[in-house]
């Protein structure tokens, strides 16, 4: 086997009756392909759930020795300037927030926070502004003029210090950062390059959907009332056996995990637990959309990636053995065309095997993963 640089995860999951991820319009999001409309979950979705896990035994905040993240557009007003409020005169406070909004959030964000992006920034990044916005207030002493002038100073080197914030601590724009990287326009420096590449799921069949007809009724009307519902409503229900692909950049990874590859390993096991088990999904009082993988196929490779999407470009079925059958022949047809070689294992609930891989359990491809990080190449 060759060392591995990517680590490709390929699965099949199945829904019924949900409504996992929603458009502008409140209806299923969809993808046409091949010929057809299919039902989709977008990236961000299942990014979302993945990292906000944290009940999980396999969550991402339970690995020892990373940070925390945090997307909001009030990251400087509830984390860095409120907090001082209370400890503080306020003419100095009030003078101190517009200059850390445009410093993060660029030259506009003082003018109230729809005018600002939703950012993402580290635990490290975050606590380093606070105790800067303590120290300038403290040393301003109730006085706005001193106060001007250290702002106008600190604003002169801020990006020189966070320069060096940035190179002198690991995960300082977070797990999630590292795992799925950021864009922070004011400021092109901060911005970090993703390892972990997700595509959106779709359904490996035709769309299957209906609306759904509903009521909710007073439980204290009386029989002198009109009769009938109190309130009638309408949504969209939808089933399906959804293909999922992510891709991990390991040496990506290993960069952004400060180098430290006992560390990368842990995520690559929990982000497996996490892919396998963590639905995505709305209106999970009224629909339960809880499901797991019904097949997960992990591939350690050094060529460039390939989604197995064209599997399915002629709809099949809404069949788990269909489904694995397309996905066989397709990868058999590629290994006979490429000869990459990547080294696979899988876990499936199918009776149909992939005729190129293993049949492990979850734990064990886990592990078998987290072993591909530390033979990994280093670029």
């Amino acid at each position: 086997m060759t060392t591995p640089r990517f680590l490709q995860i390929h699965t099949l999951h199945s829904y019924t009756a949900a409504l996992l991820n929603r458009d502008d319009t409140g209806l299923a999001k969809r993808l046409p392909y091949g010929g057809t409309f299919r039902t989709r979950i977008s990236s961000q979705c299942l990014k979302r759930h993945w990292r906000m896990a944290d009940t999980d035994p396999y969550s991402l905040h339970n690995i020892d020795g990373t940070e925390l993240s945090y997307r909001s557009r009030e990251l400087v007003t509830d984390m860095v300037i409120n907090p001082l409020r209370a400890r503080y005169n306020k003419e100095i406070i009030d003078a101190l927030e517009p200059e850390f909004q445009k410093v993060v959030y660029g030259e506009k964000a003082d003018k109230g926070k729809k005018s600002r992006q939703t950012l993402l920034f580290g635990a490290p990044e975050i606590e380093w502004l606070a105790r800067e916005a303590d120290r300038l207030a403290a040393e301003a002493a109730d006085d706005p003029t001193a106060l001007k002038a250290a702002i106008a100073t600190w604003i002169k080197n801020f990006k020189t210090n966070m320069k060096v914030l940035r190179e002198t601590t690991a995960f300082y724009a977070g797990l999630t950062g590292a795992l799925f990287g950021r864009m922070v326009t004011s400021d092109p420096a901060a911005n970090l390059e993703a390892p972990v590449h997700v595509a959106h799921s779709f359904t490996v069949h035709t769309e299957e959907t209906e609306g759904d007809y509903f009521t909710a009724v007073d439980d204290l009307k009386k029989d002198d009332d009109d009769s009938g519902a109190d309130t009638i409503q309408e949504t969209e229900l939808t089933s399906g056996l959804f293909y999922g692909y992510v891709v991990i950049d390991l040496p990506g990874l290993i960069s952004n995990c400060g180098r430290n590859r006992d560390l990368a390993a842990q995520v690559v096991h929990n982000l497996i637990h996490l892919i396998a088990e963590v639905s995505p999904g709305a209106k999970r009082g009224s629909t339960a959309p809880y499901g797991r993988a019904e097949l997960m196929l992990v591939e350690a490779g050094d060529r460039q990636p390939r989604s197995l999407a064209a599997a399915y470009r002629k709809p099949v079925g809404h069949d788990l053995e269909q489904a694995v059958v397309a996905l066989d022949s397709h990868l058999e047809r590629l290994d006979k065309t490429y000869e990459t070689g990547e080294a696979r294992r899988f876990l499936s609930l199918a009776e149909t095997p992939l005729r190129a891989s293993e049949r492990i359990s979850l734990a064990k491809l886990a592990r078998w993963g987290a072993e591909q990080v530390k033979d990994a190449s280093d670029a």
